[in-house]
């Protein structure tokens, strides 16, 4: 049986970013005829919109890009997900704390964020509050397509191959690791987000 990678996208609620990243991640490797070679998903920390599609917003902005935004409903991040999945990709610093909390820590160094791939320590644009989907799905698109391509090594794409995949795969996780061994990185400390409605946070 073929390995894959096995990625999973995280954000709050799973309806924005997340799913956005999620089918981006999708389109890209399926472009490159990659996709047997990947496992995609996408998950929340927060239990808000569990069981809700995608934001309309998300799936208006991947529509307008010919990006497939198949069938969905948010689902909450277990710590059964650290030990299926390779990469678990938060977009921003509130997510990976919640996602360490969720899974116990990151002894593996396998919890990232999506923009720390194009060499960035930015969030990934969150439009429950911006509004601005056509930022978000530009930053989500400039950090699927670094990771695709530290993945792959290459500029192209349809070049790689699983074994080469997987290589790369380990590089990323060993390096992760090599700094999670070295004095913790603490994020800073951030206050809950300001709900906009009584029942919803940041997506």
């Amino acid at each position: 049986m073929k390995s894959v990678v096995k990625i999973l996208f995280i954000c709050h609620g799973n309806i924005c970013r997340s799913p956005m990243a999620e089918f981006v991640m999708k389109h890209m490797v399926r472009q490159a005829g990659l996709a047997e070679q990947f496992e995609i998903s996408s998950a929340a920390t927060s239990t808000e919109e569990i069981g809700n599609p995608v934001h309309w917003g998300t799936r208006e902005r991947l529509r307008r890009e010919g990006v497939p935004c198949g069938s969905h409903a948010a689902r909450q991040m277990t710590r059964r997900d650290y030990d299926h999945y390779d990469l678990l990709i938060g977009m921003d610093r509130m997510n990976l704390r919640n996602m360490q909390r969720i899974a116990g820590g990151d002894p593996d160094g396998k919890i990232r964020s999506l923009l720390s791939f194009a060499g960035s320590g930015r969030d990934i644009a969150d439009p429950w509050y911006t509004g601005n989907f056509d930022e978000t799905y530009s930053d989500v698109v400039e950090g699927c397509s670094a990771l695709l391509g530290m993945l792959t090594n290459t500029h192209h794409p349809r070049a790689a191959d699983s074994d080469s995949i997987l290589r790369n795969l380990a590089r990323l996780s060993g390096q992760r690791r090599s700094r999670a061994a070295s004095p913790a990185v603490t994020f800073r400390c951030e206050t809950a987000h300001e709900h906009t409605s009584p029942a919803r946070g940041g997506f």
